[in-house]
């Protein structure tokens, strides 16, 4: 059998079933475990170093979450998003990103205001020094704060569930030649209407990030696919 899941220690302060789904997420994040790619958990267990309970556990929580699709008979293979899952995850996360700003125009904290600027300032910095891994982990952090600022518990917990069912293309998608900083611009954009206090410039500023976010990343799965063929 082909290893390519190292063991996992057995030290973490989380529970077992964490742990483990947190290193499949991964796996499949940066294409360890490929689209398509069926899923055998003796196999998982076997190089994850722990029995099938927890596995079993952390493949329910994916397929949840979309990384996974368990078909009947069949078996659970690593889910292989189409035009058309992105197309319906789009539709939906457009219409809640354009409520989550217009409610965070009316509900944000001076304070969450102000780290979103600070945010900004740094997710500039990071694009000047081409620091992929800081970009992603600032915007993750940006858009946290956005949501949060909607005070609305519900909303943000099903922002979540579809952000996460395209995370593993956000890397691919920000490396688009000139994104990075028309994502920075689009951003910048929304700020500016959240603080100004303007519902409806929010909403818009949001809804054309999340159109042109779409656009790149279909173009960026297009391309992915062609280089792996």
């Amino acid at each position: 059998m082909q290893r390519r899941l190292a063991p996992i220690k057995l030290d973490s302060y989380q529970p077992l079933r964490e742990v483990v789904c947190e290193t499949l997420r991964e796996a499949i994040r940066g294409g360890v475990l490929k689209p398509g790619e069926r899923l055998m958990e003796i196999q998982l267990a076997e190089e994850l170093g722990v029995s099938r309970t927890p596995v079993r556990e952390a493949i329910r929580k994916l397929e949840l979450e979309g990384y996974v699709i368990m078909m009947p008979r069949r078996g659970t293979y690593v889910a292989n998003l189409s035009i058309r899952d992105v197309n319906e995850v789009f539709e939906i996360r457009t219409t809640l990103d354009s409520l989550a700003s217009g409610l965070a125009a009316e509900r944000i904290t001076d304070e969450e205001l102000e780290r979103l600027e600070r945010l900004l300032v740094l997710i500039g910095e990071y694009i000047e020094q081409n620091d992929m891994d800081k970009i992603v982990e600032t915007d993750m952090e940006f858009h946290d704060i956005l949501y949060q600022a909607s005070r609305n518990a519900r909303l943000v917990g099903i922002i979540y569930n579809l952000r996460e069912q395209l995370t593993r293309f956000r890397s691919t998608s920000m490396s688009y030649p000139g994104r990075l900083k028309e994502t920075l611009e689009e951003h910048i954009r929304i700020v500016e209407a959240i603080a100004q206090g303007n519902v409806e410039l929010a909403q818009k500023a949001a809804e054309d990030h999340m159109e042109k976010s779409e656009q790149t990343l279909l173009i960026s799965m297009e391309n992915l696919d062609k280089n792996q063929k």
